[in-house]
C-alpha cells in the first residue's frame, strides 16, 4: 500500500501557499536536483547547497524571507522528486530542458494562494517533448479543451480522466467541488503513471534538502 498522490488535494497539503512537485523517471534525486537548479528561470548561475535532513519547516526557516528557492527530494517507487518551498512560483524553466535524454518528468503545480484563482497544473515531459498536459480542475474559463500534448499521448489519459466520470458538470465554483476534481484528477494521474509520494516523510518527516544560491 502506497500513499499515492490525492492527498494533494488536501489544503495547504504540504506548506503554506500550494505545491510544486517535479517526479523523474531515468534520473536519481541528486541528478534531478541538478537539472532543476540549472533550469532556474531568472538571476545568476545558480548551485544546490546541502543542508542536512531537514523537515519542510526547518527548510522554510532557513529561507530568507521565504523568496529564495530550497528542495526537499526523495525517490518512491521508480520515480525520483523533489518538493520546493520558498519562491518557488515561476521560478524553474519547465520541464523541457529537464527531460532530455529519454527521462520522462512529471510537473505538478498549484498556487493554491494565486487570488486570480489558477488552478492546479500537470504535465508530462521525454526528451523535451510535452506528451500530456492540463489543469486539474478541468476548468473551461483555464481554456481546458481536453488534454494538450502529443495526440496519442495525451488522448489515452484523457480516457482516463473520462472513465473517472470527468470533467465534472461545470456550472459551479463550489471550492469543494473543485477540491474533488483535482482530488479525482490526481487520482487518475496516479493510476495512469504509477506515481506515489510519501506523504508522512513529506509533509512531518525529514527529507535531504538543498538551497539553491547564487553561484
Amino acid at each position: 500500500m502506497t500513499d499515492g498522490m490525492t492527498w494533494l488535494a488536501v489544503p495547504e497539503s504540504i506548506a503554506f501557499g500550494g505545491y510544486s512537485v517535479v517526479m523523474a523517471r531515468g534520473l536519481t534525486p541528486e541528478e534531478l536536483v541538478g537539472r532543476l537548479t540549472e533550469n532556474l528561470r531568472y538571476g545568476p548561475e545558480h548551485t544546490a547547497v546541502p543542508v542536512g535532513d531537514l523537515t519542510g519547516s526547518e527548510l522554510l526557516a532557513l529561507l530568507d524571507g521565504h523568496e529564495d528557492i530550497g528542495l526537499r527530494y526523495g525517490r518512491c517507487g521508480d520515480w525520483s522528486y523533489t518538493v520546493a518551498y520558498g519562491g518557488w512560483t515561476g521560478g524553474f524553466c519547465g520541464g523541457l530542458p529537464l527531460s532530455r535524454g529519454g527521462v520522462d518528468i512529471c510537473h505538478l503545480e498549484f498556487e493554491e494562494e494565486n487570488g486570480k484563482p489558477v488552478p492546479p497544473q500537470f504535465a508530462h515531459f521525454r526528451d523535451e517533448v510535452v506528451l500530456s498536459a492540463f489543469n486539474l480542475h478541468l476548468d473551461g474559463s483555464w481554456g481546458y479543451d481536453g488534454v494538450d500534448g502529443e495526440p496519442g499521448t495525451a488522448s489515452r489519459l484523457q480516457a482516463g480522466l473520462t472513465a473517472a466520470g470527468l470533467p465534472a458538470d461545470e456550472g459551479t465554483d463550489d471550492d469543494a467541488d473543485d477540491r474533488e476534481v483535482h482530488r479525482t484528477a490526481l487520482g487518475v494521474l496516479e493510476r495512469h503513471f504509477g506515481l506515489s509520494l510519501p506523504r508522512e516523510e513529506i509533509v512531518s518527516g525529514t527529507l535531504p534538502a538543498v538551497l539553491l544560491e547564487p553561484a
